[in-house]
């Protein structure tokens, strides 16, 4: 298959012209070695629970990318495996068309994860000690990547009024200056919270991290997931001293592939995380994630429109169900990615009382908002990347537990 026509910039102009795809259709998971579906005991949760937590959708990937998949996996060969000329020209013209944001291959660091990528970026740019500072509520693994490292911790908490977040600036200067905060990670879009930041916020955000010498990694995984009226600004397009880490993983349901493309187009910056990543002794990625990657930016544009489409369907029947069914349970109206985060504050409970009525009383396994730091107590957060049966029986469940009786 060759791949110089194959982009498709928005709706399959090319390659999957026409096509319907079946995002209603409910695929069995179980027994599959899943995380989400078959390690509930594993993790400490009783069986027979229906899980929206963890960030992985409930769609097969698009079928142009297993197509390609299953070509390679005729060929028989994984052997050790590079990337060529389509596969950067995929991704390059990817962002170009959809995010307007530029680079070039030489600017291209694979890893086989944004996790992976930005806590080898923590080792590259800072020193033991030395402050990293987040903007909570916000992704885990953040946490354990900045204590892990043995970096100092300092949180930047979002403000939430009136059912929306946005950036506290005052307390980002105060703390950027008093903290001596080497590194910022940023999530952008924001998960949990679904916030796609503006151009003025993220201008006004790399003005503080210039001023104190920070430098700013921009986990921009998902980039693709935004809401109608919304526009992505890659950080890059901001500052060229950025690390942005981005993946194919979100958009099209290949996490498990373990493929991310880290764009630093500062030479000397890109040359400290190459050479960190070499010594954690890192070298090619998966075989098979090359040619996932490659070929759901070359044909998946089409599949990811729909499948948008689709999860916007399935914010308005939460936002619906929510307000006629559960009026105390609020949704936090998401500008992006595909995780809604709910407010239970209304119900009064403590956040052990809401995760064990969520478990054990409506039988969801949600990620609990204390997961996401002391700022998410009280909120719950739940993966919409499901056919609507999927996601109108959890709703149904929500409505059996903590409907007024």
């Amino acid at each position: 298959m060759k791949y110089e026509r194959g982009f498709d910039a928005v709706a399959g102009e090319t390659g999957t012209a026409g096509l319907t795809y079946d995002f209603d259709a409910v695929t069995e998971r179980t027994d599959t070695d899943s995380l989400k579906y078959d390690f509930a005991a594993e993790r400490g949760k009783p069986e027979g629970l229906l899980p929206l937590w963890v960030a992985d959708m409930d769609f097969p990937a698009p079928p142009e990318v297993l197509k390609d998949l299953q070509k390679s996996v005729a060929h028989g060969i994984f052997g050790y495996t590079e990337a060529k000329d389509a596969y950067y020209q995929a991704l390059i013209q990817w962002f170009h068309q959809r995010l307007d944001y530029d680079f070039t291959r030489e600017e291209v660091v694979k890893t086989p994860g944004v996790v992976f990528a930005l806590a080898q970026a923590i080792r590259a740019f800072t020193e033991p000690g030395d402050a990293v500072l987040i903007q909570t509520p916000v992704y885990y693994p953040f946490y354990e990547i900045i204590r892990d490292n043995g970096r100092k911790l300092v949180r930047n908490p979002l403000r939430y009024a009136d059912g929306a977040y946005e950036m506290d600036f005052e307390d980002l200067e105060r703390k950027a200056a008093e903290e001596k905060v080497k590194l910022l990670i940023l999530c952008s879009p924001h998960n949990p919270v679904g916030r796609v930041w503006t151009r003025e916020e993220l201008t006004r955000l790399n003005a503080v991290c210039e001023k104190n010498g920070i430098v700013v990694l921009s986990d921009e995984i998902h980039c693709d997931f935004t809401y109608p009226g919304q526009l992505h600004t890659c950080f890059g397009k901001i500052s060229e001293t950025a690390v942005v880490a981005t993946a194919p993983s979100k958009s099209f349901n290949l996490a498990g592939l373990q493929v991310s493309n880290i764009i630093v187009k500062d030479s000397s910056m890109r040359g400290r995380l190459k050479k960190e990543i070499a010594r954690s002794g890192y070298s090619q990625l998966n075989t098979l994630g090359l040619a996932a990657c490659r070929s759901a930016y070359a044909w998946g544009g089409g599949w990811l429109e729909q499948l948008k489409a689709y999860l916007a369907e399935n914010v308005r029947l939460t936002r619906t169900f929510l307000a006629s069914c559960l009026p105390e349970i609020r949704l936090v109206e998401p500008q992006g990615t595909y995780l809604l985060w709910l407010d239970f504050s209304a119900l009064g409970l403590t956040q052990a009382e809401l995760d064990r009525r969520i478990v054990y009383g409506a039988k969801l396994w949600l990620d609990s908002g204390s997961l996401f730091g002391r700022e998410g107590e009280g909120f719950q957060r739940i993966n919409i990347a499901c056919p609507k049966a999927t996601l109108s029986e959890a709703l149904h469940r929500l409505k059996q537990e903590f409907a007024a009786r």
